[in-house]
C-alpha cells in the first residue's frame, strides 16, 4: 500500500481502467512483463485536451495531458496486478504526440509522464523510453502512451 500512500499524497486518485474501444485488449501478460495498450489524457471519460501541440494545444498543456495519461496507465495496470506495491521496474514509454508541423519538442512533453512515474515509484520508475511525432492520433488526442512493467510474482 506504499505506491497508493504516494499517489494519495500527490492527490491523485487512480480511476477505474478504461475499456478498450477498438479489438484490442487492456494490457497483456507474458511472465512477469505487463504491456498495457495505449491511453490517453481521458478524465471521467472525457479528453482533457484536444488537437495538435503546437497549434490548439499547447506545450505545458501537453505535458499534464501526458501526466494524465501516466495516471490511466496505472488504473490499467491495478486493474492488472491489483497492488501497484508489486511493480519492480517501469521497463518503457511508448509516447506519441499530436504535433503541429514544426513542433518537435515531443520529449518534453512525454516528460509529463516520465517525471510523473518517477515521482511516484523512485528510481523503480525511472525507465527507457521514445517521444514520438504523429501527424494524428485517435480522437484528436493530443498524447497517447504505451508502458510495459516489470512485476513481482
Amino acid at each position: 500500500m506504499e505506491i497508493e500512500k504516494k499517489l494519495e499524497e500527490l492527490g491523485v486518485k487512480l480511476p477505474e481502467a478504461a475499456k478498450p474501444v477498438a479489438a484490442y485488449v487492456p494490457f497483456k501478460r507474458t511472465g512477469n512483463l505487463i504491456f498495457i495498450s495505449g491511453q490517453d489524457c481521458r478524465i471521467n471519460g472525457e479528453l482533457q485536451y484536444k488537437g495538435k501541440v503546437g497549434r490548439e494545444v499547447t506545450e505545458e498543456e501537453a505535458y499534464a495531458a501526458a501526466r494524465t495519461t501516466a495516471i490511466n496507465l496505472l488504473a490499467v495496470l491495478k486493474s492488472a496486478i491489483g497492488d501497484l506495491d508489486k511493480v519492480k521496474q517501469i521497463v518503457n514509454l511508448h509516447g506519441y504526440v499530436n504535433s503541429a508541423e514544426g513542433f518537435v519538442r515531443q520529449p518534453f512533453v512525454i516528460n509529463g509522464a516520465s517525471e510523473f512515474l518517477v515521482e511516484v515509484f523512485g528510481e523503480k520508475g525511472k525507465h527507457s523510453r521514445c517521444a514520438l511525432s504523429c501527424n494524428e492520433l485517435p480522437f484528436d488526442t493530443p498524447v497517447e502512451i504505451e508502458m510495459i512493467v516489470e512485476v513481482e510474482d
